[in-house]
């Protein structure tokens, strides 16, 4: 298998972290390679339901998120991938702090991936853990308008 270009994790990680939803949320990809993946939040009040807890929502986001990136590196350059299941138990509140996403890829085959995600707080106290199911998607280009360099580094 072909190994990740640095240039290209750098450059992609940028433009996730400065786009809306990322943004919107205090979401932050933090690495991401072949099968795995590290995404932080830091709970905010905005993060927070009526009870003062973090709001569903938000773990669910960040779940999906790092699902996702943990399988994006293993596609083919100029594919995208959306997800089209997410499963997900909530474990443990979280009030403050921050959340601390890891995603690992199970299986990533021509047209669907499987990942999980467990998110944990700064003590790595586990709070949730989700699956994601991810439909591979041929010609979906990153939005984006930087040019990219090559996704791969042939060994």
């Amino acid at each position: 298998m072909p190994e990740l270009n640095p240039d290209f994790v750098n450059i992609v990680s940028a433009l996730t972290n400065a786009s809306p939803y990322f943004q919107l949320l205090s979401m932050e990809l933090i690495e991401f390679d072949i099968g795995r993946s590290r995404i932080e939040i830091p709970v905010n009040r905005k993060h927070l339901q009526p009870f003062g807890n973090v709001h569903g929502g938000v773990f669910c986001s960040i779940i999906d998120a790092a699902a996702f990136w943990a399988c994006f590196a293993e596609v083919e350059e100029d594919v995208g991938m959306t997800s089209v299941d997410l499963k997900l138990n909530y474990l443990a509140p979280s009030a403050g702090g921050k959340l601390i996403a890891i995603g690992r890829r199970i299986k990533l085959g021509k047209t669907l991936g499987l990942a999980e995600a467990q998110v944990m707080d700064e003590d790595s106290k586990v709070l949730a853990h989700g699956t994601s199911t991810l439909m591979v998607l041929p010609g979906l280009s990153f939005n984006r308008e930087v040019a990219l360099p090559p996704k791969f580094i042939d060994l």
